[in-house]
């Protein structure tokens, strides 16, 4: 092997391990290794700026605006109800229901948004029939992906497979060219998940009832300590409503928040006290002069005042604004007058020194403030409401424009009228045109850390190409299945997508993997479209972890599972997904 090849494959170990560790988000990962190679000279500009015109890219940026056109037009919030509707009182109804709704919506829309949109529904239907949300999340996350096999649009790892099969010079795949299988696995995944798997789902408590050892907090003051009040110099602990029942949240002093002293913090005249309670007692304490419910002239500051609050939990969306950044500098309680009190991630309940974490996608949040500033915060897109399906404005009566356009989109290129990469971008313009989604809503809609990700991935596929790299390793594999047969051999490019898909993402395991499969079928002799059909099936079938697609992701932390429950419900539906793919797939596209 030249020294080019042996460095390409060491920094391949590097990319997957970082990818597994999440060192770096995996973006970043695949862009530096783009980068890497960019620096050593092993991939020229030229060969990486190639990547950018990938129509692949272009068609998963241009059917997230879409898809964000049918959610703005209340289309997935009809659905959402009308499952509420049809299920009310019966949890095998509801079930049956959500999973079919979900499954149809994911074959033309991006099943994230499905799934993000659906959750709080679906949490509100399980208090409706008495089961904990977690009966009904997973369900409703395997259902998308599902769903997202049925069609060429209906998750990106198979706009992406196909332009790779595009890149090597084979027939685009076709809108419809993998519905037969797709079904199949359709009713194989609801017949499992409705008579099996139901079954080993557990109950997981919302994190509100985790948390909420105190019950429900519904009352939230803030107050002013005036000058000679007998409280001044006196620590938060001599206050006399410091008690069981209240819980002092803050101390405002001038424009610094002082929550990370409270515990040694001397008060001073004009600080603001910021108190939550499930009693009005503390408001007859303003009688004695001692404390005072008045704003102060010329502060700038919000007003002092006691208000009634709310308790909601909520989920970090996947375009959230808030993805990333420490929570001390997001301001929730000056933007928003609202406080975070916990976080949930990966099994953990996190309530001390929530100010430095640093926030994710999929975080669930225990929030509290006034309902005007938690409405608000949803409404900027910071999080998704999942403790009742969100109230915004809806533009309805676009609603048939949004819908009509997808399905021009999905008809025109199953008739091979216009490449699917020029509809998707006349239906975006459609969309946006017809104001069913505004421009910055748009383009917000984009997720583009997944369109990064994919970049880096295709420049690093190109290096894996131009050196020869590539070739080495369908050598090594060709010389263990040259008598083994075309069927073993697309039993192991199924497994081996699905096993990695299962540690890392799906996309960029479907940008490594397609081409290996492609040299490999033509190296032996078979007809590589089978093999890429494999692939695109196996990347899409994650259901024994939550990290290995997004939608899992959303909803492990939602419904508070633990890691084991996806292993327990997912890893007997990948074995069985595996066999219907080697026995199915040569039904229709032969070996």
């Amino acid at each position: 092997m030249a020294l080019d090849q042996i460095f390409v494959l060491v920094l391949l170990g590097l990319v997957f391990l970082s990818f597994v560790k999440e060192i770096y988000p995996p973006e970043v990962t695949a862009l530096g290794a783009s980068a890497t190679l960019l620096a050593t000279g092993v991939l020229s500009t030229d060969e990486f700026l190639a990547v950018f015109s990938s129509p692949a890219a272009i068609t998963i940026a241009m059917m997230f605006i879409i898809s964000a056109s049918l959610e703005r037009t209340g289309v997935l919030d009809v659905v959402g109800m009308a499952i509420k509707t049809i299920a009310r009182g019966s949890l095998l109804r509801a079930l049956l229901v959500m999973m079919v709704g979900a499954t149809v919506s994911s074959a033309f829309i991006n099943n994230t948004p499905v799934v993000v949109l659906l959750t709080p529904i679906m949490i509100s239907v399980a208090s409706s029939v008495g089961v904990q949300p977690s009966r009904l999340l997973i369900p409703l996350s395997y259902a998308a992906i599902f769903g997202g096999t049925l069609t060429l649009v209906g998750t990106s790892t198979n706009v992406l497979v196909s332009g790779v099969a595009e890149k090597a010079g084979m027939t685009p795949i076709g809108m419809f060219e993998m519905t037969a299988v797709g079904a199949v696995f359709v009713v194989v995944g609801l017949v499992y998940m409705m008579f099996a798997g139901r079954f080993l789902i557990p109950d997981r408590a919302s994190m509100a009832s985790m948390l909420s050892k105190e019950g429900k907090r519904r009352f939230m003051a803030r107050f002013l300590i005036p000058h000679g009040s007998k409280y001044v110099g006196k620590m938060l602990k001599d206050l006399p409503f410091h008690d069981s029942t209240t819980r002092i949240l803050d101390v405002v002093r001038g424009e610094t928040s002082m929550r990370r002293r409270l515990e040694e913090l001397i008060l001073q005249p004009g600080d603001r006290v910021v108190v939550k309670t499930d009693t009005g007692e503390i408001l007859g304490l303003k009688e004695n002069g001692q404390i005072e419910f008045r704003e102060v002239e010329d502060s700038g500051l919000e007003p002092v005042t006691a208000e009634q609050t709310v308790l909601m939990e909520a989920s970090v969306g996947p375009n959230s604004h808030l993805v990333g950044r420490p929570v001390l500098e997001l301001k929730l309680r000056r933007k928003y007058g609202v406080y975070l009190i916990a976080v949930h991630r990966q099994e953990q309940n996190i309530s001390q020194n929530v100010q430095a974490l640093h926030l994710q996608f999929a975080d669930t949040l225990l929030l509290e403030g006034p309902p005007e500033g938690i409405r608000r915060l949803v409404d900027d897109g910071g999080v998704v409401n999942l403790s009742a399906p969100s109230e915004r404005a809806i533009r309805r009566d676009r609603a048939p424009i949004a819908v009509f356009t997808i399905l021009g989109v999905v008809l025109l290129a199953a008739f091979d009228l216009l490449p699917i990469a020029g509809l998707s971008v006349i239906g975006a313009v459609v969309v946006m045109v017809t104001k069913c989604i505004d421009a910055q809503d748009a383009f917000d809609a984009i997720d583009w850390r997944i369109l990064f990700l994919i970049f880096g991935m295709l420049g690093f596929s190109q290096a894996l190409e131009t050196t020869g790299t590539l070739q080495v390793v369908v050598n090594l594999v060709a010389a263990n299945f040259a008598h083994a047969g075309p069927l073993a051999l697309l039993a192991a490019v199924y497994i081996l997508t699905s096993v990695l898909t299962e540690m890392v993402s799906n996309n960029a395991v479907a940008v490594l993997v397609a081409p290996l499969a492609i040299a490999l079928a033509t190296h032996l002799g078979y007809d590589p479209r089978p093999f890429l059909i494999a692939v695109m099936f196996a990347a899409s079938a994650s259901f024994a972890t939550p990290i290995g697609y997004q939608t899992n992701t959303f909803v492990y932390g939602a419904g508070g599972y633990k890691f084991r429950d996806f292993l327990v419900v997912g890893l007997p539906l990948n074995v069985i997904f595996a066999i219907v793919a080697i026995v199915v797939i040569p039904i229709f596209f032969p070996l």
